[in-house]
């Protein structure tokens, strides 16, 4: 018996595309807030021992991981066999060790609690540093999937002759992969954070780069600054335009109007919805969803 699946509010559209592509039902729900904010969930369907699945982007995490949690347990209050969750965004994932005294190590905890009310996670490129996989922090069985060919194969069939460029020195590797599956070059820039607003970089040669599109890839456009000033070194020092190809958007606020502003053009994956959503994960879902096991 093939799972349902229930969408959280924002996520129709991959969701439309996923069950599409699964052949799964896609669950009917009614999703709304009370007067003082508090979230109300109804479910429609019948899911006494079935599998269900909860699609739900987690940016803003403190805005939508409650009723994320409530639909799972109302899943599993209703008889659901089992409750898994898409999470194409994990949030919660920089602060993973305590860096000054009296911090806490909000990854470890948001983990926990995830782990607790569901029985599985799917997630795409999530921010890892210190911890190396999922595993190290959720209990419950975690697939952690990479954007990087989606990324590549858009890239490949839109850009002419690109030029593939990591905005530091951590993304070497994850922007070679890209390059390499986009059959293009690849340079890094490097970067020296001096706030969480202020970025300096350096760029790499580029004088045998001139008659190529530079295209800038990262796991995730936050405040866009090192975006904006990568564009800026990379076009003043005569490239063409850069295009920024990134898996999650963010988008901080300020930061649409300083792209626009900066005439920037930013591609993104449909993790987070975004009308600078070109790249549908979908696909890369359903291969996630076939390794995991249980589904």
């Amino acid at each position: 018996m093939t799972p349902i699946l229930y969408e959280m509010p924002g996520q129709e559209p991959l969701a439309r595309s996923l069950s599409k592509l699964l052949g799964w039902q896609q669950g009917q729900a009614i999703i709304r807030q009370f007067p003082d904010g508090e979230t109300y969930i109804r479910i429609l369907d019948d899911v006494r021992d079935k599998k269900a699945v909860i699609l739900s982007q987690l940016h803003h995490p403190d805005e939508t991981t409650l009723p994320m949690l409530l639909m799972a347990d109302t899943l599993r209050d209703l008889g659901a066999e089992k409750v898994g969750l898409i999470a194409p965004y994990l949030a919660y994932m920089r602060q993973d060790k305590r860096f000054n005294e009296g911090e806490g190590v909000s990854s470890h905890y948001y983990s926990r609690l995830i782990s607790a009310h569901l029985d599985w996670l799917l997630t795409v490129d999530p921010h890892l540093h210190r911890i190396h996989d999922l595993s190290e922090v959720y209990s419950i069985p975690s697939l952690s999937l990479t954007a990087v060919a989606p990324m590549a194969g858009w890239i490949r069939e839109n850009v002419d002759r690109p030029l593939i460029i990591g905005p530091d020195s951590e993304s070497e590797q994850w922007a070679a992969r890209v390059a390499e599956l986009a059959g293009a070059p690849c340079e890094v820039l490097t970067k020296q954070r001096l706030g969480d607003r202020d970025v300096k970089i350096s760029l790499p040669h580029v004088d045998r780069y001139l008659d190529y599109t530079p295209v800038l890839v990262d796991d995730m456009i936050s405040t866009g600054r090192t975006m904006i000033q990568a564009a800026g070194h990379l076009t003043s020092a005569g490239m063409r335009a850069p295009i920024c190809v990134v898996v999650h958007g963010l988008f901080s606020p300020g930061a649409r109007q300083e792209l626009q502003d900066s005439q920037l053009t930013v591609v993104t994956c449909n993790s987070i919805p975004d009308a600078s959503n070109k790249i549908d994960l979908a696909p890369l879902l359903g291969e996630g969803l076939a390794c995991l096991s249980g589904i």
